[in-house]
């Protein structure tokens, strides 16, 4: 084999296939569409769901219960857990949880919950506290801020309309 033979027959930018131009071009009569059914005719065009006659996927799968779209997003984070990723007298802040990855993912608003055991004195802030959390922050000398939301409910669904 030689160098200058393997591009030999490649063609760059290949003619279009000229389609329905009589029987000698090859792609004449049926016009590379076959004979009969669907796709034969003019006009056709398929949903992105047709599975060939079967019962499509989405009518399959069973659906039950309810997605509320406006629901707010909570993430959960234990006291136990504070007591593990801070220091002593440390400032629990939404950021700090987030640097400690303590607080992952996307959330509208964190909740903290009392499972564990809490003996550092902290300064937490977050949106929500359980009776037990709160019980727990203060009993060890911390203090609780309890947050604004960022957003209401009705802002909320107010930017699902807008987009």
């Amino acid at each position: 084999m030689n160098l200058n033979d393997v591009h030999r027959g490649i063609q760059k930018n290949r003619k279009r296939k000229r389609i329905g131009r009589g029987p000698g071009s090859g792609t004449g009569k049926t016009s590379a569409r076959g004979h009969k059914g669907h796709k034969s005719r003019s006009g056709y065009s398929r949903k992105p769901s047709f599975q060939g006659g079967a019962m499509p996927m989405f009518r399959r799968v069973p659906k039950r219960g309810f997605n509320n779209r406006f629901a707010v997003n909570v993430f959960a984070v234990n006291v136990g857990k504070l007591n593990d990723a801070f220091e002593d007298g440390a400032e629990v802040t939404l950021e700090a949880m987030a640097a400690k990855d303590v607080a992952k993912g996307s959330f509208d608003e964190v909740k903290i919950l009392g499972d564990g055991e809490l003996t550092k004195k902290l300064t937490v802030s977050a949106h929500r506290f359980s009776k037990s959390a709160e019980e727990k922050i203060t009993a060890a000398g911390g203090t609780v801020n309890k947050l604004v939301a960022k957003r209401t409910p009705e802002e909320r669904v107010a930017a699902l309309k807008q987009a």
